[in-house]
C-alpha cells in the first residue's frame, strides 16, 4: 500500500476535538460494548479492543469504569449505530459513523455538515465500496517475512505486510482483529503495537487543494461539533 499507517492516519484525519469530548466519545462506545455483550472484557472481545484502544489514547481509567457500570444498570439510553457517506469538497469520498439516542437530530446535524460545505450525502453504498474494512497493526520490527511467516501459520487471511524504516504494518480484514493480534503477540513476545485499530481505508486518494481544501478543514470541523459523531473516514490528502 506504500507508506505507514500512522502517515495515512494522519492525512485521514478521523476525528479530533477537546479531551473531553474524545473521553464523551470512548464512553458512549464502551457503554454500547458493555451494554450489548457484557461488562467482562475477558468475554466480551469489542469491549476489549475499545478499552484498550481508549488507555492508548490516554482516557482515565475512571471514564472506563463509569460507562461500564453504567451499562449495568438498569434502563438508561438507549444508543443505536449510524452511518452515512457520500462527496466532500473537492469530491473526495467520506464515511461518518455515529453513535445516537436520536436518529432525527443526528441525521439533521449530518446533512448540514454536508449541505453547509461544500459537499453532498449519499446513499447507503454510494462510496463505502471504495473502502476495505480493515484492522491495522503496526509496530517495530525489521523482518516482514518472518511476520507474514507468523501470520500465515496462524491461518491469518493477511491482505498486506508493509515494512518502511524499520516500521512493520499489517493489514487483515476487520474480522480478524484479534486472532492477528494473539498470534503477533505470541511469535513475537517482545513488540509493542504502535497502532492496532479497526479502519476503513481507501482503495484510492483524492487530492484537495485551494478553496476546497479550506473547506474540507470546515467540513470535517462541523462534523466533529456533533456529539453522536464517533468516526469520520475519508480518502482526502490535502495539498
Amino acid at each position: 500500500m506504500g507508506r505507514a499507517f500512522q502517515n495515512r492516519k494522519l492525512s485521514m484525519a478521523k476525528t479530533a476535538g477537546m479531551k473531553t469530548k474524545i473521553y464523551s466519545k470512548y464512553g458512549k462506545e464502551i457503554y454500547v460494548c458493555a451494554k450489548t455483550g457484557g461488562g467482562d472484557p475477558d468475554n466480551n472481545l469489542s469491549l476489549r479492543r475499545i478499552i484498550e484502544k481508549a488507555k492508548k489514547d490516554q482516557v482515565p481509567t475512571h471514564v472506563i469504569d463509569r460507562a461500564i457500570e453504567k451499562a449495568a444498570g438498569a434502563g438508561g439510553e438507549d444508543y443505536e449505530r449510524a452511518s452515512y457517506e457520500g462527496f466532500g469538497p473537492g469530491n473526495c469520498m467520506v464515511i461518518v459513523e455515529c453513535l445516537t439516542d436520536n436518529g432525527k437530530r443526528t441525521f439533521t446535524d449530518v446533512r448540514q455538515a454536508f449541505v453547509k460545505n461544500g459537499a453532498k450525502l449519499g446513499a447507503q453504498g454510494s462510496v463505502s465500496h471504495m473502502f476495505d474494512h480493515q484492522a491495522v497493526f503496526e509496530f517495530k520490527f525489521d523482518d516482514e517475512d518472518a511476520v507474514l511467516e507468523a501470520l500465515m501459520e496462524a491461518e491469518v487471511d493477511v491482505a498486506d505486510v508493509e515494512n518502511e524504516d524499520g516500521t512493520i504494518t499489517v493489514y487483515v480484514p476487520h474480522t480478524e482483529f484479534f486472532k492477528t493480534k494473539v498470534a503477533l503477540s505470541e511469535a513475537f513476545p517482545a513488540i509493542e503495537f504502535d497502532a492496532e485499530d479497526i479502519t476503513f481505508l481507501p482503495q484510492i486518494e483524492t487530492e484537495i487543494v485551494g478553496d476546497d481544501a479550506e473547506m474540507f478543514e470546515r467540513f470535517l470541523a462541523a462534523l466533529n461539533d456533533s456529539d453522536d459523531v464517533q468516526d469520520i473516514y475519508h480518502n482526502a490528502i490535502v495539498g
